[in-house]
């Protein structure tokens, strides 16, 4: 009877496998990545639009009051209800740019493959043409005509 791996030993080798370890490096990238890309939009891209006009305060401009603050006795009683389009605006352009880096980092990959694949051809065309061409088999020899068949036919019956 085969013995139950043990939950750890089961879980060490589940995290041991290759593609587990490639997903782990893939998120830590990419959330360095994200790091980036917002330090690109708030830094780079917010106060070039803020340069705009109609736009001096920035993303914050976009907003929508639904229903401003109550404040009684100093203290806020419900909050306002706004909607920031500019939150919205802010993740699409983040989301855009991300799209458009991995876009070309995909891109670059795949032509570095591509090339790769074209030496690959190259090379075994090659090696083709090196090899010695196989000698062609002997040419078969004539199929006997109904006539050779038939004064074949003929003779074996003599000698019975």
């Amino acid at each position: 009877m085969e013995k139950k791996k043990g939950f750890w030993k089961e879980f060490k080798e589940f995290i041991a496998r290759g593609n587990v370890m490639d997903m782990a490096v893939g998120i830590i990238i990419g959330g360095a990545f994200t790091a980036i890309i917002t330090a690109i939009v708030n830094n780079i891209l917010t106060p070039l639009l803020q340069m705009i006009p109609g736009m001096n305060g920035g993303y914050g401009a976009l907003q929508l009051v639904l229903r401003e603050a109550t404040i009684e006795g100093g203290v806020e009683v419900a909050p306002a209800v706004i909607i920031d389009f500019g939150v919205v605006i802010s993740a699409i352009i983040s989301f855009l740019l991300t799209a458009f880096v991995l876009f070309l980092i995909v891109r670059a990959v795949n032509r570095v493959h591509a090339k790769a694949e074209e030496r690959k051809a190259k090379q075994a065309a090659e090696l083709a043409a090196q090899a010695e061409p196989e000698p062609a088999a002997p040419p078969a020899p004539p199929a006997p005509t109904a006539e050779e068949l038939l004064t074949e036919i003929r003779d074996l019956l003599k000698k019975e």
